[in-house]
């Protein structure tokens, strides 16, 4: 084979491969950052898997709300109006955070509850999250309030 041309097809290769390690390099990262959105229902019907990084949302319910005095820890439960499931937080809730409002809670789903990273509240009195409120409205409650 004529060197010059040995050079373009080692060249071509380089490149080929080059690319291929990048797509993959790509493909993975974003599948490790993928957070999928479930309701209460979804997760008490098993649909994620546990270790799973997700996106639960849902309505804070009344009386759930428990604080550890020691540190920044809170538990409190999450409803579809259907399922319930817990969620443990540490840190600082944001100011809108309370019960009876809807909420996403951004973490990993392990062994029945949901440990969230970062919780999102609404950001004034007329707006729940898209997904919550269809799930809400779904599981039979008019407004989904």
């Amino acid at each position: 084979m004529n060197p010059k041309r040995q050079r373009k097809l080692i060249l071509i290769l380089v490149l080929v491969a080059g690319i291929g390690i990048a797509v993959g390099l790509a493909m993975y990262a974003m599948r490790q950052n993928i957070n999928l959105f479930y309701t209460p229902t979804q997760l008490a019907q098993g649909e994620a898997n546990s270790g799973q990084r997700i996106q639960a949302g849902g309505l804070v319910v009344k009386g759930s709300v428990s604080r550890d005095p020691q540190s920044l820890a809170v538990t409190f439960l999450i409803s579809d109006l259907k399922h319930e499931i817990p969620v443990t937080y540490t840190g600082i809730l944001p100011d809108l955070f309370k019960e009876g409002t809807g909420i996403v809670a951004n973490g990993h789903f392990v062994n029945g509850r949901v440990e969230a990273e970062e919780v999102l509240a609404k950001h004034d009195e007329n707006y729940m999250p898209p997904q919550v409120k269809e799930a809400i409205t779904e599981a039979g409650h008019p407004q989904g309030k």
